[in-house]
């Protein structure tokens, strides 16, 4: 199934123009709660890593950092 290629691009250029699109309010939004998901997951696993490296020094190696 062979296609023009100036068929292609017509069609392309036609479903292009039914994607809806987001504002830019709406993209600055959707941004910032990402960025503060990130922040979050980070200080997270910053926790829980912190947690899991003490226990492991004091079954290993029998010290505590306090």
């Amino acid at each position: 199934m062979a296609m023009n290629p100036l068929q292609f691009f017509q069609e392309v250029r036609s479903e292009t123009a039914k994607i809806s699109w987001p504002t830019r309010s709406e993209t600055l939004i959707t941004t910032v709660m990402v960025l503060m998901m990130v922040a979050a997951a980070a200080v997270f696993f910053l926790g829980v890593d912190a947690v899991l490296t003490t226990i492991i020094n004091f079954v290993v190696f029998g010290k505590s950092i306090f």
